[in-house]
């Protein structure tokens, strides 16, 4: 029998997260994610290598103090 892990999320102080991890945070679908980095609603993406965009940490987390005080994801 497998076990669910219900461990909720942590978000490193400094880093880097990829697009998973992101939305584990930011609980929206990958198509508004993009349209929202598109549009500037989000942080910007890094690009570390030809298949892997990444996000600060640090964005990550000044987003959600943003939506917490008041803004919408």
């Amino acid at each position: 029998m497998i076990k669910a892990d219900h461990t909720p999320p942590v978000l490193p102080v400094t880093g880097f997260l990829r697009l998973p991890h992101v939305l584990q945070f930011v609980p929206i679908g990958k198509s508004s994610w993009w349209a929202g980095v598109k549009s500037g609603k989000y942080p910007q993406s890094y690009k570390i290598g030809p298949r892997t965009t990444v996000w600060r940490c640090e964005d990550i987390r000044q987003l959600l103090e943003e939506l917490s005080a008041g803004g919408e994801a």
